[in-house]
């Protein structure tokens, strides 16, 4: 059985329907998304459109992400709390809130934290950012130590998470795999393709393989669109899409 797992659409549709056409030359069983769907990308609304379509056209399991919980309940303490980290995520969640629809931001609010999945045996994990938080960090140079003690209060085989938009992959001494499946529309990459994971699970051995995958896209339709969007720093997000060197616009 082949699944595909994805994460971090934010929004960007064409990045996100070139993952989809090679979920499907790799014959995937299933989706695990691990949210973020629409803050900060291109076309909000449409990517909410295309998720809730797979969910009633496919296997397709979905979390929710902390973006997605915070458009989903938008206040402007939260507003305040992020311009203090980028003036141009503020930006772009304000924008967001006033674009989405109250069925748009329910459909959010009720995703849920976190779905634990049994197959073949594989006990499997799906968070946004770790098993303790969603907007904690699971970096690329973490210690197999700080790793452990992120997930020490799971018995999952398995954890798939997202949120920092640079894929990785742990493999602890108490025999857990942790992976960051990256980001399907904002990779913090100088070389601007969609990330997702491929796990293929032996049925019969219950053993399994992990593959990351960069897809190419058209980004610089994608950028463009972004850049059209006409919130302030809307051009800087748009640039980001495009060649990322750090993790937040300046």
């Amino acid at each position: 059985m082949k699944i595909a797992i994805i994460s971090d659409i934010h929004g960007n549709i064409d990045a996100l329907n070139s993952v989809l056409a090679d979920i499907k030359n790799e014959n995937c069983n299933k989706i695990f998304c691990l949210g973020d769907i629409a803050m900060a990308g291109p076309q909000p609304k449409e990517a909410i459109a295309k998720i809730k379509s797979l969910m009633s056209t496919s296997d397709f399991h979905i979390i929710q992400g902390n973006t997605d919980k915070m458009l989903s309940e938008f206040s402007f303490d939260i507003y305040n709390e992020i311009i203090k980290t980028s003036t141009v995520m503020a930006s772009a969640y304000l924008a967001d809130s006033k674009l989405l629809s109250n069925e748009e931001k329910d459909f959010l609010k009720n995703l849920q934290k976190e779905e634990e999945i049994n197959l073949f045996g594989i006990k499997i994990l799906l968070v946004h950012g770790s098993p303790r938080k969603n907007n904690e960090n699971i970096f690329p140079n973490l210690s197999i130590e700080e790793v452990e003690e992120i997930i020490k209060d799971t018995d999952a085989n398995l954890i798939f998470c997202g949120h920092t938009h640079m894929p990785c992959g742990y493999q602890t001494n108490t025999e857990q795999t942790v992976v960051n499946v990256g980001s399907v529309g904002r990779p913090f990459s100088e070389e601007p393709k969609a990330c997702y994971v491929v796990l293929d699970i032996d049925e019969i051995t219950s053993t399994y393989t992990i593959k990351h995958k960069l897809i190419k896209y058209n980004v610089e339709h994608a950028s463009e669109i972004l850049r059209k969007r006409n919130f302030e720093g809307c051009d800087k997000l748009a640039k980001m899409l495009i060649k990322a060197t750090s993790r937040y616009p300046e």
